[in-house]
């Protein structure tokens, strides 16, 4: 799966809570200074390239869909990060973020028990 960059992120968090929208509705939810119209427009259009965004007409616009949901892309970038900084080990990824966030025996228990939910 490709990366995203933090602008396309950012863009795909709102697709992502919207569901559907066209640019207009995403800028409308985003936070001030909201970026130019022609620079969101210009990110679905590389999120598309990409493979995250589909389209469909309406009328004389477009409604964009995220086409890779959150969780898949979730899965893939926390895969890449345990590949890339911690030689393939989640266990490794984990230890480091408990040490860096001094997580309590309780917030390790909650995100075991978030695991196994499947």
């Amino acid at each position: 799966m490709k990366t995203l960059t933090t602008a396309e992120e950012e863009i795909m968090r709102y697709l992502w809570a919207l569901q559907e929208a066209n640019v207009a509705s995403i800028i409308d939810k985003m936070d001030m200074p909201k970026p130019a119209y022609n620079t969101v427009s210009t990110i679905i259009r590389i999120l598309e390239n990409k493979g995250f965004v589909d389209y469909r007409k309406e009328g004389r616009g477009h409604i964009y869909f995220p086409k890779v949901d959150r969780a898949t892309y979730t899965a893939a970038s926390a895969g890449k990060l345990a590949s890339n900084y911690f030689k393939g080990s989640f266990k490794s990824m984990v230890s480091f973020f408990m040490e860096q966030e001094d997580l309590s025996v309780q917030d390790l228990e909650e995100i075991l028990k978030e695991v196994n939910k499947d």
